[in-house]
């Protein structure tokens, strides 16, 4: 697949209209982390720098539940989120004016060409006699969950792409989680999975062990970066302050964002998120998943 159109789209622009035009200072930000929480201690020193920044108290949650499905979404009770994009992007189709995409990273590797994007790298065991994405027919796949756009959204697209019947895993199985995910490709309790790239590359700096037991047979996409999205309701003038915040970021965010090999933010925008809902929906159209 080639890069994802940066161009504009067909989804309405979103426009930054609210009653607020600032944070009260004495209003904590909320803010809750979406995505795999191999990230969480970074997530909370954006939160700590933003915080510092603004004159104000943050607090950050592990999202339990599907975003789509999590009450404190749905009800605009959160101010922050990391999300994926996919989420995103269907929330988007039912509350048009309730978040606005703020920044997402870029990371140092060279795969990223320096844009806010990442990969879907699909993994196998290293002892395994897999090793193209048509050896991976028949065999179990592992996902961490159906809302995700690189554990199934991707996997399920390339199918499609491929040409590759809807039954072409000889079974899927829900892990629940990428890290999961991972471990069951190494136990032997799956032959493969779609792990998001950044997930995979900060497991294998934690654990370096388990880069002898894996190897990549494929790389999906690339697709836009999971942004960090702020509620429209805090106002323009607060929303700029912080983008600005995170695009000039100090030397105690830029040492955090170094560690765990980002390179920069970069200013996205939802309409960057588009592609990804077509495949969701090329998937359903064509009955692929579950």
């Amino acid at each position: 697949m080639g890069l994802c159109n940066y161009g504009k789209s067909n989804l309405p622009q979103i426009f930054l209209k609210s009653k607020y035009s600032s944070l009260s200072m004495s209003k904590k930000l909320q803010a809750v982390s979406y995505l795999a929480p191999n990230w969480f201690e970074f997530y909370k020193a954006v939160l700590v720098d933003l915080g510092r920044v603004l004159g104000v108290e943050t607090q950050l949650i592990q999202g339990k539940r599907d975003a789509l499905e999590d009450p404190m979404l749905l009800q605009d009770e959160l101010d922050l989120a990391f999300i994926c994009g996919l989420p995103l992007i269907r929330h988007f189709q039912v509350a048009p004016n309730q978040l606005q995409t703020l920044v997402a990273p870029v990371m140092q590797a060279s795969r990223y060409q320096n844009l806010p994007i990442y990969f879907s790298d699909v993994i196998v065991n290293a002892t395994s006699n897999l090793v193209t994405f048509a050896d991976l027919g028949g065999k179990i796949m592992c996902y961490n969950d159906v809302g995700s756009n690189s554990g199934y959204n991707l996997l399920y697209h390339r199918l499609i792409e491929g040409g590759y019947s809807k039954n072409f895993f000889g079974q899927a199985i829900e892990s629940g989680s990428h890290q999961r995910s991972i471990r069951w490709v190494v136990d032997g309790l799956a032959d493969c999975a779609a792990i998001d790239s950044v997930v995979l590359a900060q497991e294998l700096r934690d654990f370096p062990d388990l880069s002898t037991h894996l190897r990549v047979v494929e790389a999906l996409g690339p697709s836009p970066m999971p942004p960090l999205v702020v509620a429209q309701r805090l106002g323009i003038s607060l929303i700029q302050q912080m983008q600005l915040t995170l695009l000039q970021p100090d030397a105690e965010l830029q040492a955090a964002m170094a560690q765990v090999g980002i390179q920069r933010f970069a200013a996205v925008e939802l309409e960057q998120y588009g592609e990804l809902l077509k495949w969701y929906h090329d998937i359903d159209v064509k009955k692929y998943g579950e």
